[in-house]
């Protein structure tokens, strides 16, 4: 495959060199991927003061909305001609299947980031706001104007699972805001995110308003969400980790955007269990579970319980786990061997906890070279147990019984996450009134929708604000009243 063989990072403007490798492993061969080189620390400092400096010269949140949304489609427009390499490159980073890479990352991601232009040109930036009678009576007042304004300099942090489209959620709303934004990707699939410092490039995107770090550890995103002029965090990934990002933050009281773990459910109503094998089918083809909207908790009704779990074992048998490349695969591996170690030890902790294995639980076989672990089914007595209420982020579903539909929501509802949940049921009423009973950002009923006027976001652990939609735009702007009235002689 041709895949980006770029070694350097692109800062405000340059392309860097450094000294430190950056090992990028291809996790379902464990061979090695490009050569990139770390951003050397003096240039991850640079790209947050160049960025501070393009903002507060106003050179790219001054331009007209118009102007700064040319500019970005034909960033884009430099991404979708990279289609060749790009796509080999989502699948050897991150061991995705090659249609995952094409559709839900790059086709996808390609037509949120133009559906976002079209959302936020559509939108009003500055409105008048109603103001008191006794206020105009009185002559005091003469207007009331609430302005969107850009937050500042934005440091998105993409996870290792969606690099693209979790780029393109964060970067366009962002940039389209007028900020200047440093993206750091994962240290696990660095590689892909390179492309929009090539495509800065191509679309003459001012020097400073956007650069791409890259690192084999942390102490770049340390510094990016502790630097003092950094205003805003926009992260994506575990709640262990955005718990230190607020702590990181906190001294400079910055904004922060957080979407973070789930446990999601998926809950059969008694007339649709015999759709429960096509749902847990969707949990772990493609992403092998690593998704953090996954319903990895499914919830049936007790009396019907043992016919789903052989359902599901029986779906699950026949799924091919193999080489991402492999057009006979269905499955692929998890990221690295931490990953599959977690899916082992959970098993372990959900047998000794009182459930079983009805599927699955180890290493395939075959191969005998990568990450990979097969697709497992849990039989869970309760909520209780450890691996109903951790996320994984493995190709293991647990199924646990439920009494009644009130049973079904406190089940569901039994959880430090809260990002996403989905319903099932021919009684589309029923459905709908569990729905609304899910604390949860959002909820999946019958079907599913994935466009940027949609907004994702999590209740409790799941984290703060929300990605997509209006509300995914208003998060990297700040909300300015101006009263305007007449100097009185």
């Amino acid at each position: 495959m041709d895949l980006l063989r770029e070694d350097r990072t692109y800062i405000a403007g340059r392309w860097v060199s450094g000294d430190e490798p950056v090992a990028v492993e291809n996790p379902a061969d464990e061979q090695p991927v490009g050569a990139l080189t770390a951003t050397p620390g003096p240039e991850v400092e640079r790209a947050i003061i160049e960025a501070r400096t393009s903002f507060d010269a106003g050179v790219w949140s001054d331009r007209p909305a118009a102007d700064r949304a040319r500019v970005l489609h034909r960033l884009l427009d430099h991404i979708e001609a990279a289609h060749d390499t790009l796509v080999p490159t989502l699948v050897a980073e991150a061991g995705q299947p090659v249609r995952f890479a094409e559709m839900s990352q790059f086709r996808a991601g390609l037509a949120i980031a133009r559906e976002t232009i079209t959302l936020y040109t559509s939108m009003t930036h500055e409105q008048a706001a109603p103001v008191p009678v006794d206020e105009l009576v009185r002559g005091r007042v003469a207007l009331s104007i609430r302005r969107h304004e850009p937050v500042g300099v934005v440091a998105a942090v993409t996870p290792y699972n969606a690099a693209l489209i979790m780029a393109f959620q964060k970067l366009i709303p962002a940039l389209l805001a007028g900020n200047s934004v440093i993206l750091r990707p994962s240290p696990l699939t660095p590689i892909s995110s390179l492309i929009f410092g090539a495509a800065a490039d191509a679309a003459e995107l001012p020097p400073g308003v956007l650069s791409v770090v890259a690192e084999s550890g942390s102490a770049a995103a340390e510094l990016l969400t502790s630097h003092a002029a950094v205003d805003m965090v926009s992260f994506t990934g575990s709640t262990a980790v955005g718990r230190r990002i607020l702590a990181q933050a906190a001294p400079t009281v910055k904004r922060v955007a957080l979407e973070l773990g789930g446990k999601s459910a998926q809950i059969y109503l008694p007339d649709a269990v015999g759709r429960a094998a096509v749902g847990a089918v969707m949990v772990v083809a493609a992403t092998a579970g690593q998704a953090c909207v996954a319903a990895t908790r499914m919830l049936v009704p007790e009396e019907h319980k043992a016919e789903v779990l052989d359902a599901v074992s029986a779906a699950y048998r026949s799924i091919t786990v193999g080489a991402p490349t492999d057009p006979a695969a269905t499955m692929g591996p998890v990221i690295d061997a931490a990953a599959r170690e977690r899916c082992e030890r959970y098993v372990g902790l959900a047998e000794k906890h009182g459930g079983a294995v009805a599927f699955g639980g180890k290493r395939p076989a075959f191969p005998d070279r990568g990450y990979y672990f097969e697709p497992t089914v849990l039989d869970l007595p309760d909520t209780a147990n450890p691996a109903a209420r951790e996320e994984i982020f493995g190709p293991v579903l647990a199924v646990i019984g439920y009494r009644d539909l009130d049973h079904a929501v406190a089940l569901a509802n039994d959880s430090d996450y809260g990002l996403s949940a989905q319903v099932y049921g021919a009684d589309t009423a029923a459905a709908v009134g569990v729905a609304r009973r899910l604390r949860t950002g959002a909820v999946n009923v019958n079907t599913a929708v994935f466009s940027a006027y949609a907004p994702s976001g999590g209740y409790k652990h799941s984290g703060l604000g929300r990605e997509r939609g209006p509300d995914g735009i208003r998060a990297f702007q700040e909300v300015k009243h101006m009263a305007i009235g007449e100097l009185t002689r």
